[in-house]
């Protein structure tokens, strides 16, 4: 519990983003309080403790990762500008996120941030990245835009769901570098790798749909709108 990371270089990172996109808000008249919370959960996130725990173990790597995608990305996406109509954004930001989403999670990859700094950092800027990138499509859409929409959430769902699948019921465990990192924690590194799979599967499944129930209501109360105009 007393392992926090106090990263000067990190600290002042966060803390540089956080007042560009609070500056950018108060300009621009966009509510500031949701991405100054996302802003604050990122740090608690690469801040506290659970950045060593996720050094030990793949779940808490994935606890730290869906917290991140999940919670704090949508919350730093509604600050920011809303794509347009027609917006060609849409399927560039669900393909990079997929391609950041199952390389990070295969066995070199992964095990390569452990070993290398500039890898591991890459692994967060991307992830995060693309992940705010997508958010800021799916929240942000124009109405009429939302069967795309609602097709890139059920995709990206999808190959959540079936990565935190193949984690969850693997026979084997996939990441050597928690193979002798688990057991001062009570679990095995196969039990770990299950655990961190669940985490991925039920958590995204429920907020992308979420995020689709939310495009439709928009979409119908559009709909509603002209009809009675």
């Amino acid at each position: 519990m007393g392992r926090f990371n106090l990263d000067p270089l990190l600290i002042c990172a966060l803390a540089a983003l956080a007042a560009t996109q609070f500056a950018w808000c108060r300009a621009s008249g966009c509510r500031i309080r949701a991405p100054l919370t996302g802003w604050l959960i990122v740090a608690g996130c690469l801040l506290s403790p659970l950045c060593a725990l996720s050094v030990a173990l793949f779940s808490a790597r994935i606890a730290q990762h869906m917290i991140l995608l999940l919670v704090a990305a949508p919350l730093i996406a509604s600050g920011l500008p809303q794509p347009r109509r027609g917006s060609k954004g849409l399927w560039p930001a669900t393909t990079a996120f997929l391609l950041a989403l199952w390389f990070w999670h295969m066995p070199g990859p992964y095990d390569a941030t452990l070993h290398s700094t500039p890898l591991y950092w890459a692994m967060h800027g991307s992830l995060f990245g693309s992940g705010v990138w997508l958010w800021r499509e799916l929240i942000g859409h124009d109405a009429r835009d939302t069967a795309s929409v609602l097709a890139a959430g059920l995709v990206t769902s999808v190959q959540m769901g079936l990565l935190g699948a193949l984690l969850t019921l693997g026979s084997h465990a996939w990441f050597s570098v928690h193979y002798l990192t688990t057991q001062a924690w009570g679990l095995t590194p196969l039990e770990d790798q299950q655990l961190g799979g669940v985490l991925m599967w039920v958590p995204g499944c429920f907020l992308l749909l979420w995020a689709s129930l939310r495009s439709f209501r928009r979409a119908w109360q559009a709909m509603e709108g002209r009809v009675a105009a």
